[in-house]
């Protein structure tokens, strides 16, 4: 039996009807490659620059009621930003992450569009003062990037650092944001 396009698209908006989705996704086109994103109820919970074993990810943490369906505004906000027309994303977030890490990337939230901030910085201002590594890590794992701006936080001496999508990413996102960077 074929399932025809027609077909699918109830059976996808039935289910989003119903409330039968734990966690929808999509892969969307980027200047930095595909993107995988994801949403539950509550908020925009992951994307990735590594679509490959995301539906598995996703299932594991949200719930195994997973369906490739259409994120219209994360796709929208993620659009105007690539364009340099959004500076601040108005999403709502689902995070599902240890406290430290939540507090972490509350900060994280807070350096603007265009600036730069350090780990060590950002470990300061989450109450840890001596944490700068563990931030990396944190920055390294950040559920969200681009949204939660892990690309703007650098080195103490100004240097670029280890990035979760590549230094060419990074390096893109600061310059789309006329940062200069070393």
């Amino acid at each position: 039996m074929n399932v025809t396009p027609d077909l699918d698209t109830r059976f996808r908006e039935a289910a989003l009807r119903e409330g039968i989705v734990d966690v929808r996704f999509d892969e969307l086109d980027s200047p930095v490659g595909p993107l995988f994103v994801a949403a539950t109820e509550r908020g925009l919970a992951r994307i990735s620059y590594f679509p490959d074993g995301m539906e598995e990810q996703i299932a594991r943490t949200f719930g195994v009621r997973v369906l490739r369906s259409p994120l219209d505004g994360v796709r929208r906000e993620l659009d105007e930003y690539f364009e340099g027309t959004r500076h601040t994303f108005d999403l709502a977030l689902d995070l599902r992450v240890a406290p430290f890490y939540a507090d972490v990337l509350r900060e994280l939230a807070q350096v603007p569009y265009g600036h730069t901030d350090t780990y060590g910085a950002l470990a300061k201002r989450a109450g840890r003062p001596k944490a700068a590594r563990a931030v990396g890590t944190v920055m390294n794992r950040n559920p969200i990037p681009i949204v939660l701006p892990c690309h703007r936080i650098v080195g103490a001496n100004g240097a670029l650092t280890g990035y979760a999508g590549g230094l060419d990413v990074k390096r893109f996102l600061l310059d789309l944001e006329g940062v200069e960077h070393s």
